[in-house]
C-alpha cells in the first residue's frame, strides 16, 4: 500500500510521539520510543521516567518496535487523512450533523434554498490535509515525505509489549491540523489491527461519513466501518450502510445500502440495494437487488444496476420513464440502457411499452470525431394497435428517423446537417418523446457547409422538406434547394465601402399535377453590389448607398413565355439619424434620455408587372416599425418592390447610469410615398396611399424582472388600429412566480387574448393555468390548467390542456410529471408547460434552488 510505504520508520524516533497518562500518576506523558535503552520514555514536567522492554523480546525480534510502531502510524495516519471523530455514545447521523433549520444555516446557503424546504446542508468543510472520505489523502506525510508526528493524550494510557497498546478515557489523537476524540483506541501489534470504539465521524471533500465503530488493518489497508451513514454535501445525498469497507485503494463495498435525497427522517423515497460496489479506478459503481422505495413501500425492482460514480460513461440501465397522457396512448413504461461502445461514440436504447399500442422502441446514436459530432436518432414500433383500429387498412407500422450532424472544418469552415423524416402525419402527436423534431407541418432534410470571417461569408447547401400533413396542397408546398449558394462579402476602399450580395438557387417541386406558373421549376441567380459612403460621429451618422439589384431566371415547364429571362433594380438609399441626450434624475435614481431622430430615404425603379415570375420563396412582410427602414416590401428573390419613400421616425430611450439598463424605449415612424406602390405578388403588396400607418415601439423595463412591450400600427386618416401586439411578463427572482398577459390583433383577421400565470399557493404547492380566447370566433382556443406540489427532494405535476387540433376541434389531455431529485423525472408535463407559459423553463432549471445548486 503506497501510503503506509511512505509512512515506513525512518530515523531518529523522535518523529513520532505518543500523549497518554502514564502509570506514574493522572499526568500528561509523551511516549517517545528510545532507540540508546530500547524503552518508551515517559516525559513528565521534564522529568524522565523509564518503562523498560523485554529483553527476550529484543534478541527475538530485534526492530520489530520500530516496525510496528511505523505501522501504527500508518493506521493513525490513515484515519488522520479521513478525518475522524469519536463523539458521544448517541451519535447523529451524518445526514443530521450537518442539516440546520432554514433560520440557522449561514446566509449564502440560506438565500440559495428553496422556499419549500424547510432546511439544508451546511457546506462542506475539510482539513487542510485534502483528504478524501475513504482515508485516502497525504495528511501523514510532511515535507520530503517525512512523517508528521501524532500526539496522542488520555486519560489512561497502557503499553503492553509485543502485544497492544491501549488508550481510554477522553482519548485524543492530534496530526497536524487534525484532532479525534473518543472514548477508546486500541492496536494490536500481533495481527496489525487498529480498532477505534465510536461513535466516529469522517469528512473529506464534499464527504461525511460516521459509524458505530471501525476497524484497519496494517498490513492489508482493508478499512471496515460498521453501521455507517453518509452524506454526499454536492448532490445533498445521503444514505446509510449495515457495513462499509474499503478493500483496497480505490474500491468500496456498501452492504444494506440506502441512498435518498430527502432530508434526515424524511424517506419520502428512497434507492436500497443490498450490495453496492464502488470503483473508484474504472470510474462506476455496480448494486444487486436495487429496488426503489416510496414512503418505506416499495414500488420497483431491478435485479442488477451499474452506475457511473464520476464523469466517465458506462453500459448500463438508466433510470426508468413512466407516465401517462389521456391523448390517446395512454400509461407507458419505458427502461433506457446506455451502450459505452468507445469513448468516442456511444448509444441509448429505449423499449417501451405504451398501453394501447403495443412495444415502442427508440434508439440513439452519437459520434464524436476530431472534425464534429453526429447524432442519429430512430423510433419504431411493428404494430400499433390504436392507429390501425383509427386507420382501417394501414398496417400499423409506424417510424421516424432524425439525424444531425456538425463540423468544424478549420480556417473558418463548418459543415452542418439536418434530416427528419416520419412515417405518418399522426406519428409525432401519437409517439414521439425523444426525437428531436419540432416541426409539425414540414420536416426539413438540409446540409451544407459554410464559410465565415470578418469580411465574408458564403454558405452552400441543399435543402428539402417534408410535408407531413395531407391536407397541404401540392400548391403550397415549399420548393426545395437543390442547391442554394449565398455570398455576402464588405470591403473598404478609402472613404467608401463596398459590399455584394449573391444567391444561387436551384429550384425543384414534384409540379406535374399543376398548370401555369405553379408548374415551373428551375434557377435563379441573383446578385446585388452596393457602394456605400457611411459617416459616423459621436452625435450622429449618414448613410448614402447605391446599389444594383439584378436577376436572372433559367426556368422549365414555364408556361409564360422564355424560360429565360432577367430582371435589374437601381436601388438608392440614404439613412440618417442624429444623436441628442441629456442627464437628470427619478425617484433619486440617475438616467441619461436620448433623443434620435431619423431620416430614411429609398428609391427603386422596379418594373410594375413581376406577375410573370413564379413565386419561389417570396412573401409579403408584415409591417412593423422595424420595416421602416427596409427598401423592399417583399421576402425572398422573386418580387423586388418598386419605392420612392422616406421615412421620419424619433426613437426615445432611458437608460439607468447606476446599472447601464435601458429602462424604457419609445419610438413611432411613420412612411411618406411620393409614388403609388405597382408591384404586387399576385395582387397583395401594392397601395395608393400617400402616407402610411403610424408604427409604434413601446418597451418598458421598470424592474429587471418586468417587462412590457407593446407595438401597433395606427392609421391617422381612419382612425383605426390596423394592427396591436401587446405583452406584459413578469417573474420574480427565483422564478416562482410567473405571469403573462397578452394581446393581438388584426384588423378583419384575428383578435386574440392571452393569460398565463405560476403562481404559489403556498411554499410548496403552486397553481398553474393558461388561457387563450378569440373574440372573433368567440371561443376559447387553448387552455392549461393544473397543479404543483414541490418538497426538498420530490414534485409532481398535473395539467389538464386544451388544444385546437388542425381540423379546428378542441381536444384535451392529461398530463404529469414526476420528478425525484438527484434521480431523475418521467412524465412530460413540463415541457408543455414551457411552450404555453414564458419562463417556465428557467423555473424548471432552477426547480431545487438556485443555479448553482443541483437540480
Amino acid at each position: 500500500m503506497v501510503l503506509q510505504r511512505s509512512l515506513a520508520y525512518k530515523a531518529p524516533f523522535s518523529l513520532t510521539s505518543f500523549r497518554g497518562t502514564c502509570k506514574l500518576g493522572r499526568c500528561m506523558c509523551v511516549f517517545v520510543p528510545c532507540r540508546a535503552t530500547h524503552s518508551l520514555l515517559c516525559i513528565r514536567n521534564r522529568n524522565l521516567a523509564t518503562v523498560p522492554m523485554s529483553d527476550s523480546y529484543l534478541q527475538a525480534q530485534k526492530g520489530t518496535v520500530r516496525r510496528r510502531l511505523a505501522s501504527l502510524l500508518a493506521g493513525f495516519t490513515l484515519m488522520s487523512a479521513a478525518g475522524f471523530s469519536v463523539g458521544s455514545e448517541e451519535a447523529p447521523s451524518a445526514a443530521e450533523l450537518d442539516w440546520r433549520p432554514k433560520n440557522q444555516l449561514p446566509e449564502t446557503a440560506r438565500k440559495s434554498l428553496p422556499a419549500f424546504c424547510a432546511g439544508g446542508y451546511l457546506p462542506s468543510t475539510t482539513g487542510s490535509d485534502g483528504s478524501d472520505a475513504f482515508g485516502e489523502g497525504t495528511a501523514g506525510t510532511g515535507k520530503a515525505g517525512e512523517a508528521v508526528p501524532l500526539q496522542v493524550s488520555g486519560l489512561n494510557a497502557r503499553y503492553e509489549v509485543d502485544h497492544e497498546l491501549y488508550l481510554e478515557g477522553d482519548v485524543r489523537l492530534r496530526q497536524g491540523g487534525f484532532q479525534v476524540t473518543g472514548s477508546e483506541a486500541r492496536y494490536n501489534q500481533g495481527n496489525g489491527q487498529v480498532a477505534i470504539q465510536g461513535p466516529l465521524v469522517s469528512r473529506g471533500d464534499g464527504f461525511l461519513l460516521t459509524g458505530e465503530r471501525a476497524e484497519y488493518s496494517v498490513n492489508s489497508g482493508r478499512f471496515d466501518i460498521n453501521t455507517a451513514t453518509f452524506l454526499l454535501h454536492g448532490p445533498e445525498m445521503r444514505g446509510s450502510a449495515g457495513s462499509l469497507s474499503r478493500v483496497g485503494s480505490d474500491t468500496v463495498k456498501i452492504r444494506d445500502g440506502m441512498l435518498t435525497t430527502c432530508g434526515p427522517q424524511q424517506n419520502d423515497w428512497a434507492i436500497v440495494a443490498s450490495d453496492i460496489k464502488l470503483d473508484q479506478a474504472e470510474g462506476f459503481g455496480t448494486a444487486k437487488h436495487v429496488r426503489l422505495e416510496v414512503l418505506d413501500v416499495p414500488v420497483f425492482y431491478w435485479p442488477y444496476a451499474s452506475f457511473p460514480i464520476d464523469d466517465r460513461r458506462k453500459t448500463g440501465f438508466l433510470y426508468p420513464q413512466f407516465g401517462s397522457s389521456s391523448a390517446g396512448s395512454g400509461a407507458f413504461f419505458a427502461a433506457p440502457y446506455y451502450l459505452n461502445l468507445a469513448p468516442h461514440y456511444d448509444a441509448t436504447i429505449t423499449p417501451q411499452y405504451i398501453h394501447g399500442r403495443g412495444l415502442f422502441n427508440e434508439v440513439e446514436g452519437r459520434y464524436l470525431s476530431l472534425w464534429g459530432e453526429t447524432t442519429l436518432q430512430v423510433g419504431y414500433i411493428d404494430n400499433d394497435s390504436a392507429y390501425s383500429d383509427d386507420n382501417p387498412g394501414e398496417s400499423g407500422k409506424r417510424w421516424a428517423l432524425d439525424a444531425s450532424t456538425r463540423a468544424a472544418l478549420g480556417a473558418g469552415w463548418k459543415g452542418y446537417g439536418d434530416f427528419s423524416v416520419v412515417s405518418d402525419e399522426d406519428y409525432i402527436s401519437d409517439l414521439n418523446r425523444s426525437l428531436e423534431i419540432n416541426q409539425a407541418t414540414h420536416l426539413q432534410r438540409k446540409g451544407g457547409v459554410r464559410y465565415q470571417d470578418a469580411n465574408q461569408y458564403f454558405d452552400l447547401y441543399v435543402n428539402d422538406y417534408q410535408t407531413v400533413s395531407d391536407r397541404i396542397t401540392q400548391t403550397n408546398k415549399p420548393y426545395a434547394q437543390l442547391p442554394e449558394a449565398i455570398y455576402a462579402g464588405t470591403t473598404e476602399a478609402g472613404w467608401l465601402e463596398a459590399n455584394v450580395e449573391g444567391q444561387y438557387t436551384w429550384f425543384y417541386r414534384g409540379n406535374d399535377s399543376l398548370t401555369g406558373l405553379d408548374k415551373a421549376n428551375g434557377q435563379r441567380f441573383r446578385a446585388r453590389p452596393e457602394l456605400a459612403l457611411p459617416m459616423r460621429a459621436l452625435w450622429g451618422f449618414s448613410r448614402p448607398s447605391v446599389s444594383l439589384d439584378y436577376t436572372r431566371y433559367e426556368l422549365d415547364d414555364y408556361s409564360a413565355g422564355d424560360g429565360q429571362f432577367d430582371r435589374t433594380v437601381p436601388v438608392i438609399e440614404w439613412d440618417n439619424g442624429l444623436y441628442f441626450d441629456r442627464q437628470s434624475s427619478l425617484f433619486d435614481v440617475p438616467y441619461n434620455q436620448t433623443l434620435e431622430p431619423r431620416l430614411y430615404y429609398a428609391w427603386a425603379d422596379a418594373e410594375a408587372d413581376q406577375n410573370s415570375i413564379p413565386a419561389f420563396d417570396t412573401a409579403l412582410q408584415t409591417f412593423r416599425f422595424e420595416q421602416l427602414f427596409r427598401p423592399d416590401r417583399f421576402v425572398g428573390g422573386d418580387r423586388v418592390g418598386d419605392a420612392n419613400q422616406l421615412t421620419v421616425a424619433l426613437t426615445s430611450r432611458f437608460n439607468d447610469l447606476v446599472t447601464g439598463a435601458e429602462r424604457a424605449r419609445f419610438s413611432i415612424g411613420q412612411v411618406q410615398y411620393f409614388k403609388d406602390r405597382e408591384v404586387t405578388l399576385f395582387g397583395k403588396g401594392g397601395g395608393e396611399r400617400s402616407r402610411s400607418p403610424l408604427a409604434g415601439e413601446v418597451v418598458l423595463n421598470p424592474l429587471n424582472n418586468l417587462q412590457i412591450r407593446s407595438s401597433g400600427l395606427w392609421d391617422p386618416e381612419t382612425g383605426d388600429t390596423e394592427e396591436g401586439r401587446s405583452q406584459l411578463v413578469f417573474h420574480t427572482e427565483d422564478y416562482r412566480y410567473l405571469a403573462s398577459v397578452g394581446h393581438t390583433y388584426s384588423k378583419d383577421e384575428l383578435e386574440q387574448s392571452d393569460i398565463a400565470a405560476v403562481i404559489p399557493a403556498t411554499d410548496r404547492v403552486s397553481l398553474i393555468g393558461r388561457w387563450v380566447y378569440d373574440s372573433d370566433l368567440d371561443r376559447t382556443v387553448g387552455s392549461l390548467a393544473g397543479i404543483e406540489y414541490n418538497n426538498c427532494c420530490w414534485s409532481v405535476q398535473v395539467v389538464h390542456q386544451n388544444y385546437l387540433t388542425d381540423d379546428q376541434e378542441l381536444d384535451s389531455r392529461v398530463l404529469f410529471q414526476i420528478q425525484l431529485k438527484g434521480l431523475g423525472g418521467s412524465g412530460g408535463s413540463s415541457t408543455s408547460i414551457s411552450e404555453a407559459i414564458y419562463g417556465f423553463d428557467e423555473r424548471e432549471r432552477r426547480r431545487f434552488g438556485a443555479p448553482n445548486r443541483n437540480p
